[in-house]
């Protein structure tokens, strides 16, 4: 066959068949197993290779490629890196079976995102059980959980978060420290409780009414958070993290940023989201506790521009950190500037100050 695609045949014999299907089994790893055959289309003789498998990438000779246009082009060792990390977890860690059983399950958890997805509109009403939801959303397979149902689901506390307050930017003295193992589902309750606990609110008075604002938006802490366990990294050695600072909070989470598309082009375009776990985004789409799939940076930065707040993020390969920065306190008290330094201790008792002005001594 020409590069543009016309047939030019060959002399087919059993001894070609044989070198094609040695060839075959020599060069491409993993090993594939096709069905080699001698064809004729319009009348001219051809071997027809076909095969099927779940292993990809395959090479060929130790070298891999990718069809462009009417040629193969060798791709690059980074092209390579990014396939691996964009379909390590695509669909196969999810479905995959895990070591927890189907009753395993965190129950009033499975109620609460049923009610909630329903109060969503994105559940029509009816007669719902656990086993029923699991089985919908294809969390279950045979008398165990998937992956992703004990992730969303499970008893055995499956998914880690380690949240702490420290006394400056940098993560040196901490204040608190807390460390949660459960489910998504009630990880991302913790995670929000944590963060508006433990950042500052002030009281708007109206007519009668009062109203309790926050630094940063709720809509953005929920954003951020559920974002962060969407999109993460489930298998590998680091946690989800929390760091609460005088002047940011972080949200990390494991595994390298999922899509090609940066965060500046989901805010300026309308891309299609590039989803590292369905059954995970799903559930929390249905949930309300993310909108709608490729619309978080969106949403944020808008959120954020609103409230007049600053953000931005770190991508490694080892996680993604959402970055938002607190807004300075303004005073209409004198302000006294001091030429001081503060050691450790004296560090720790301001940022406890800051955070709780009536601690006792």
């Amino acid at each position: 066959m020409k590069p543009n695609g016309d047939v030019v045949g060959q002399d087919v014999s059993e001894s070609s068949m044989r070198d094609v299907s040695r060839t075959v089994y020599e060069s491409i790893r993993p090993q594939i197993y096709p069905a080699i055959e001698e064809v004729i289309l319009e009348e001219k003789h051809l071997i027809k290779v076909e095969f099927s498998g779940e292993n990809a990438p395959y090479s060929a000779a130790g070298r891999y490629y990718l069809r462009t246009a009417d040629e193969d082009r060798e791709v690059s060792p980074e092209e390579l890196r990014e396939f691996f990390s964009a379909n390590k977890y695509r669909g196969k860690w999810e479905k995959a079976k895990s070591e927890s059983t189907s009753k395993q399950i965190d129950k009033p958890a499975i109620r609460s995102f049923w009610q909630k997805a329903i109060a969503a509109g994105r559940l029509p009403e009816g007669r719902y059980t656990c086993p029923l939801i699991l089985k919908r959303y294809g969390l279950v397979t045979g008398e165990y959980l998937t992956n992703a149902g004990e992730a969303l689901f499970g008893t055995t506390g499956p998914v880690a978060l380690k949240a702490g307050i420290f006394a400056t930017n940098e993560k040196l003295t901490i204040l608190d420290m807390k460390s949660s193992e459960d489910n998504i589902y009630n990880l991302l309750s913790i995670a929000e409780e944590y963060i508006l606990k433990n950042i500052r609110w002030r009281s708007e008075i109206t007519g009668i009414e009062r109203k309790e604002i926050t630094e940063i938006p709720v809509a953005v802490v929920r954003e951020v958070i559920a974002n962060s366990f969407a999109h993460a990294i489930y298998d590998g050695r680091t946690i989800h993290e929390i760091c609460i600072h005088p002047g940011m909070v972080t949200v990390y989470s494991p595994g390298e940023y999922a899509s090609n598309h940066s965060p500046d082009d989901y805010i300026k375009g309308n891309f299609e989201s590039e989803i590292r776990n369905a059954s995970i985004s799903k559930i929390l789409y249905l949930s309300g506790s993310i909108e709608q799939f490729g619309s978080g940076f969106k949403r944020i930065n808008s959120l954020c521009k609103d409230a007049g707040i600053k953000y931005s993020y770190e991508n490694t390969k080892n996680g993604f950190k959402f970055i938002i920065y607190r807004p300075v306190i303004q005073s209409d008290n004198l302000s006294v500037t001091l030429d001081v330094t503060l050691n450790g201790t004296e560090m720790s008792v301001l940022a406890i100050l800051k955070q709780k002005p009536d601690a006792s001594r």
